[in-house]
């Protein structure tokens, strides 16, 4: 079972706004490295709101790269991978619009939806937000941090596969009539 799981925080309800990416890859169905950064967001202005979510402030990003500045050093992370999110359509929107931006090469990609995932493979959960579903499925993390929202994402796939039987999230997918999205 090999995948990346992937977590943006954003400063503000720009689609460009990301200030921070959580990144976990799974390799043999175990973690075998996780990645955190900070982002210096574009256009740089924080929402309160967003603020009162992941506790991320201006000053903790002033000195930060742009997103295109740390691309290279990301890139492998996404180009070829089966890729996971919790609410995926969001995160992946996220790369998209960052990537047009910057004017950046998409990468080839698969993603997949954790909630849609839990919401087959668990049905009549009275919530599939995040922390509800890890709250169920006994995975403690701290939520609305990128790196532990990732984790958390990596270990609901991971669990899903292992209550379906499936050795891989593609033979998953595929069981579930769930399909994989790339880059709009």
């Amino acid at each position: 079972m090999d995948f990346v799981a992937f977590d943006f925080e954003t400063a503000n309800s720009r689609p460009t706004s990301a200030c921070a990416l959580g990144l976990v890859r799974v390799s043999g169905g175990e973690i075998v490295s996780s990645s955190s950064r900070l982002i210096r967001p574009v256009p740089f202005y924080f929402s309160p709101f967003n603020i009162s979510i992941h506790g991320i402030r201006p000053e903790d990003v002033i000195a930060e790269p742009e997103f295109d500045q740390i691309w290279p050093l990301l890139s492998d992370y996404f180009n070829g991978r089966t890729l996971i999110a919790h609410n995926s359509p969001f995160d992946i929107g996220i790369l998209g619009n960052l990537l047009r931006y910057f004017d950046l090469p998409r990468p080839e990609l698969n993603c997949l939806c954790t909630v849609r995932i839990a919401r087959r493979v668990w049905p009549g959960r009275p919530s599939y937000r995040l922390s509800s579903i890890a709250r169920e499925l006994g995975i403690s993390f701290r939520h609305h941090d990128a790196l532990e929202d990732a984790r958390a994402a990596a270990e609901i796939a991971r669990l899903a596969c292992e209550r379906t039987g499936c050795a891989e999230l593609e033979e998953l997918a595929e069981r579930l009539g769930l399909s994989a999205r790339g880059l709009d």
